[in-house]
């Protein structure tokens, strides 16, 4: 069943999210993703590469034992290889607001475009 991927897949994001496993990283994140966001007036955009780099350089949220929470708000298939999620998780002590925009890709759903935002901190 599509969602049960969709479930499974989120895991994997959240798990890559703290502890900033990078062999599953390259599996949640297609090669060509581009991140977007825009907080106090900044407008962030960010390629695969660009934010690779930037979640392998920083310490892992695990190693600083902030507790985690993650949620599944939405899923919108728009076919069955393509749906747009919406989550909203805790990474270090903000909470982010995620919609991820995802595909089937060689038979495993990938993220390839993520609009970001923090919504809140704890």
């Amino acid at each position: 069943m599509p969602i049960d991927e969709i479930r499974a897949f989120l895991n994997d994001y959240f798990e890559v999210l703290q502890t900033q496993d990078m062999a599953l990283f390259e599996r949640v994140f297609h090669k060509d993703c581009v991140l977007f966001s825009q907080q106090d007036g900044v407008q962030v955009t960010r390629p695969f590469a660009a934010y690779r780099d930037m979640v392998q350089g920083r310490e892992a949220p695990a190693k600083g034992n902030f507790p985690r929470q993650e949620e599944l708000l939405l899923v919108d298939f728009l076919s069955p290889t393509m749906a747009v999620l919406k989550v909203r998780l805790r990474l270090f002590n903000n909470i982010m607001e995620d919609h991820l925009n995802v595909m089937k890709h060689e038979g495993r759903w990938m993220i390839y475009a993520k609009h970001f935002y923090r919504v809140g901190s704890v």
